[in-house]
């Protein structure tokens, strides 16, 4: 109840009624919706990683590419949206893959700025699985960007976490690249 105060009077301070038709359930609404949208911070992602398949013998680059993801800009409480790719080489176990996309749910369900949901994806991937190394590409559009200040509306914001393997050997670091469909390297 208390977000929905909050809501109410700020949309007094913006200089609506709350309580006219249009906006008597805004409140509730918004309040819903943050929920929604910060759920991230009530997911561990020691649990959704926590089971995982032993292989042996497997030592080749596994990607999982173009999930999408939605989150929220720490710094204007506005929408940042695209895809994150993700590789990984498995050193004796794997994680299901569903398990990927769900990680990336978790972070990007936070107040975020997209440098460290990057970052996030790629070091818990090496903390729980501990693989021989990890890469993690963002690309994302900010409505921040699009819809105030310098409003440039064809702006994409490319982040990149190579770990282990993806940061020591460049070889590995381009198969990578190349997989997720970028064939010139990140700089």
């Amino acid at each position: 109840m208390k977000i929905q105060t909050l809501i109410k009077e700020l949309l007094k301070e913006l200089g609506e009624d709350p309580e006219r038709e249009g906006l008597k359930e805004t409140p509730e609404r918004v309040e819903k919706s943050l929920k929604y949208l910060t759920k991230g911070y009530k997911e561990d992602p020691k649990e959704i990683l926590g089971k995982t398949f032993e292989v042996k013998g497997y030592d080749e680059m596994i990607v999982v590419k173009e999930i999408d993801f939605f989150s929220l800009c720490e710094h204007h409480l506005l929408p940042f949206f695209g895809k994150v790719h993700i590789g990984y080489i498995p050193k004796d176990k794997v994680v299901g893959i569903s398990k990927i996309a769900r990680l990336v749910e978790v972070f990007s369900r936070r107040l975020q700025i997209q440098e460290r949901m990057t970052t996030e994806i790629a070091q818990t991937l090496m903390e729980h699985i501990n693989p021989l190394g990890v890469g993690v590409v963002c690309e994302a559009v900010h409505l921040c960007m699009m819809m105030r200040g310098v409003e440039k509306q064809n702006s994409v914001i490319q982040t990149s976490a190579m770990l282990g393997v993806f940061r020591k050997r460049a070889e590995t670091r381009q198969e990578f690249l190349t997989l997720i469909g970028r064939n010139k390297p990140l700089k």
